[in-house]
């Protein structure tokens, strides 16, 4: 039998939003472009790091997007989404989404998806999963949007990677100790 010591627990003191993006700036990821159509037809898109697989029965993807967010809502108005995961060559795409630049989708090639008619970044996407959403909770300023993953279209290449406020690229030679 274990005995756990008694503690006095206290209330931490939150930490700051710049402590947050400090301590995530931390963990690269893949980068991805999260996009939709609005109820009026119009593209809506930005660069998102904060994806994750949740399950492979049924296969199920969660993102997390600002509240405020016009891609947030034009997902609410469809119930469809898609997450395109860029390839190494992609950088500029990936800026592009994550700036404030009105119309985003002028400046890339893109096309409807198969099935959910969400955006297909074609020549920046490694891969793309279409998704229906099953599940939205509002935590703090941003939604967690979980989605059932519809269609999958995937190629060769090398993903982009975010990590230490800069993108790399996946290296699998050196990953595989060549």
């Amino acid at each position: 039998m274990t005995t756990i010591a008694s503690h006095t627990l206290t209330t931490p003191t939150a930490v700051s939003a710049d402590e947050q993006r400090l301590l995530m700036s931390s963990y690269p990821t893949g980068v991805s472009v999260i996009t939709a159509v609005d109820a009026y037809g119009m593209p809506h898109g930005m660069t998102c790091t904060s994806l994750s697989s949740v399950t492979l029965r049924p296969p199920t993807l969660l993102i997390c997007l600002n509240a405020k967010s016009g891609t947030l809502a034009a997902i609410g108005d469809q119930g469809v989404f898609a997450v395109n995961l860029l390839h190494s060559g992609a950088q500029a795409t990936a800026e592009l989404f994550a700036s404030r630049t009105p119309d985003r989708f002028r400046d890339v090639a893109w096309k409807p998806a198969d099935r959910s008619g969400a955006p297909w970044l074609v020549d920046d996407a490694l891969a793309v999963a279409e998704c229906t959403v099953r599940r939205r909770l509002p935590v703090g300023d941003h939604d967690v949007v979980i989605g059932e993953v519809i269609n999958l279209r995937y190629s060769e290449g090398t993903p982009l990677l975010y990590g230490m406020r800069r993108y790399s690229r996946f290296d699998a030679r050196e990953a595989a100790g060549s």
